[in-house]
């Protein structure tokens, strides 16, 4: 059973400065909605209800968005503005939340490993911020699943376009069941013609503490990082790593062009936006 998840907020969000230079972009609003909401509520729709969110120097705004806000309670309630207070308490309410700060900027891998403390010796859920998915199981739950019945840790992985691969880490494995890939090795962002397949990993893992020593063996590598992928790649040569070609579609929110298609499309399915925003794309 996975009760506790990660999930790492701490990068500098280059890709969209100059709006990340004061504010992180995984507070970045999806209409109305900040990306790192969908990611928490999409743990919570899977049964976790522990999340560690790992911030950085200049997050302190997803620690105030979570918490409770008295000030604008009062006024939304001495305004009558039931709905929206509902709405702003069921924020502060939605899970048990913790936060542990890395201090600089070392990757997605030292991100990581400053839960190990706080999540001990059970398999925990990683799930990042630039990812949004939607789907009728939750991502991170189709892993949870998965990895009830191979007891190993679990990636989700989809099929990304050539010019894409370089962007992503990509596995080489062999699919053993339908949308489900053993792991023989994983590559962190290769040229496409040393890529050996075009299966990207994207934002869910399901990981035993395993990983943490992984890690910590892990040294510096692209950007001068501890890359993740790394990490996994020594894993690999302990134990059985799984793929799963997660069922859902992908937004990639930390990418211009994906971020924008988020917003679309969650637009056309708001019943108070989705004609006017209809009628707009069509002129």
């Amino acid at each position: 059973m996975i009760r506790k998840a990660v999930i790492p907020a701490a990068g500098l969000g280059t890709r969209f400065l100059p709006a990340t230079k004061s504010m992180p972009k995984e507070m970045l609003p999806i209409i109305d909605k900040p990306i790192i909401q969908f990611v928490v509520e999409e743990a919570i729709a899977s049964g976790i209800e522990d999340i560690i969110i790992i911030t950085g120097r200049g997050k302190r705004a997803i620690e105030d968005y979570f918490d409770t806000s008295p000030e604008l309670e009062t006024h939304l309630l001495q305004n009558g503005k039931y709905e929206l207070l509902r709405e702003v308490k069921d924020i502060s309410s939605l899970a048990d939340i913790h936060y542990i700060r890395q201090k600089e900027p070392k990757g997605l891998g030292d991100a990581v490993l400053k839960a190990e403390k706080h999540v001990g010796d059970e398999p925990f859920a990683v799930l990042l911020g630039d990812d949004i998915i939607k789907a009728d199981i939750p991502c991170i739950k189709q892993l949870m699943n998965l990895f009830e019945k191979y007891s190993k840790p679990m990636i989700a992985v989809e099929k990304v376009p050539k010019e894409k691969v370089s962007s992503y880490g990509i596995i080489k494995g062999r699919e053993i069941e339908k949308s489900v890939y053993f792991v023989d090795d994983i590559i962190e962002k290769p040229p496409l013609e040393e890529a050996p397949s075009n299966i990207g990993t994207v934002g869910r893992y399901v990981f035993t503490p395993e990983i943490f020593d992984c890690i910590t063996e892990t040294p510096p590598g692209k950007g001068n990082e501890i890359q993740l992928t790394d990490a996994i790649r020594i894993l690999i040569e302990e134990e059985d790593v799984y793929g799963y070609a997660f069922e859902g579609k992908r937004y990639d929110a930390g990418d211009k062009i994906g971020y924008v298609k988020a917003i679309v499309d969650f637009a056309l399915e708001r019943d108070d936006l989705k004609e006017e925003v209809a009628r707009y794309i069509k002129r």
